[in-house]
C-alpha cells in the first residue's frame, strides 16, 4: 500500500488551486490576466489599452455577480484585491504613461513626471485595496474612491477622445489621491450595476461610434458617482463589492 509519503507527493503534482476555486474566483484570475493585457496593448496604443482595461473593468463585475449567485471561498477577497491591483492600479497607471509617452515622446522631464504620478497611483491602489479587504469587505460601502470607478474614469476619459497629456497625467494624480480619503462611497444597486456594465461594453465594442457617444456616456455616468457619490448616491444594504 502506498505510503501516506508517496500520496503527499502525488497530490504535489496537482495544481494546488484544483478543487478549492470557486466560479468566481476564476473569474477574478481573468480579471488579473487582463489587466496585464491592458498593459501590454496601451504599448501598443493608448485607446486600445482603454478597452481592454474596460474589459477588466466587466470580469470584475461578473466575479461579483457569480459570487453572490453560487457563494463565494475564503481565498475570494484576497485573489479580488490582488488581481485589482494588476488591472485597476497597474494597468491605469500604464495608460496614464502611454498616453503622455505618445505625446511627449521621450522627453526626460515630463516622462519622467508621468512614471512618478504613475508610480504614485499603483501605490495608493496598493494602500486602498489594502484597507478594502481589511475593513471593508461585506459593508455596504467602501472609503475612497473605488480602484475600479478610478480605472474606469481614465478608460473612459481617453476613449473620450481626451488625449492631452497634461489632463490626463493630471486626472491620474487626483484619483490617486481620492482613492485613499476617507469619503464613504456606497454599493452601486444591482440595476445601476448592469447599466454601468451595459456603457461599458458598449464603449469597449464601438468607442468611435456617433461621435465617441458611449465613451462619454460612460465619463458622465463615472464622473457623476465620483462626484456626488459620497453625498448623493446612498442605500442601506450593498449589492455587490465595489473595490
Amino acid at each position: 500500500m502506498p505510503s501516506g509519503s508517496d500520496e503527499g507527493r502525488r497530490a504535489g503534482f496537482r495544481p494546488r488551486f484544483a478543487g478549492r476555486l470557486g466560479i468566481a474566483d476564476v473569474a477574478t484570475a481573468t480579471n488579473a490576466g487582463l489587466g496585464f493585457c491592458a498593459v501590454a496593448a496601451a504599448v501598443v496604443s493608448p485607446a486600445l489599452g482603454a478597452r481592454v482595461l474596460l474589459l477588466a473593468a466587466i470580469a470584475d463585475a461578473i466575479d461579483g455577480i457569480l459570487a453572490r449567485r453560487y457563494g463565494g471561498t475564503d481565498v475570494g477577497p484576497y485573489l479580488d484585491s490582488l488581481a485589482d491591483v494588476a488591472s485597476f492600479g497597474v494597468a491605469p497607471a500604464a495608460l496614464a504613461l502611454a498616453t503622455a509617452r505618445a505625446a511627449w515622446g521621450e522627453a526626460p522631464l515630463p516622462v519622467g513626471l508621468a512614471v512618478a504620478v504613475g508610480a504614485a497611483f499603483v501605490a495608493m491602489a496598493v494602500v486602498r485595496l489594502g484597507f478594502y479587504t481589511a475593513n471593508d469587505v461585506g459593508n455596504a460601502h467602501t472609503e475612497g474612491v473605488p480602484t475600479t470607478l478610478a480605472g474606469t474614469l481614465l478608460a473612459a476619459t481617453v476613449l473620450a477622445g481626451v488625449t492631452s497629456p497634461v489632463v490626463v497625467v493630471g486626472f491620474t494624480a487626483l484619483l490617486a489621491l481620492a482613492m485613499v480619503t476617507t469619503l464613504p462611497y456606497p454599493d452601486l444597486l444591482v440595476r445601476d450595476a448592469l447599466a454601468m456594465g451595459v456603457v461599458q461594453a458598449l464603449a469597449l465594442l464601438a468607442p468611435a461610434a456617433f461621435g465617441r457617444a458611449f465613451p462619454r456616456v460612460l465619463l458622465a455616468f463615472a464622473l457623476a458617482y465620483f462626484l456626488l457619490g459620497p453625498w448623493v448616491y446612498w442605500r442601506e444594504a450593498g449589492e455587490g463589492k465595489r473595490s
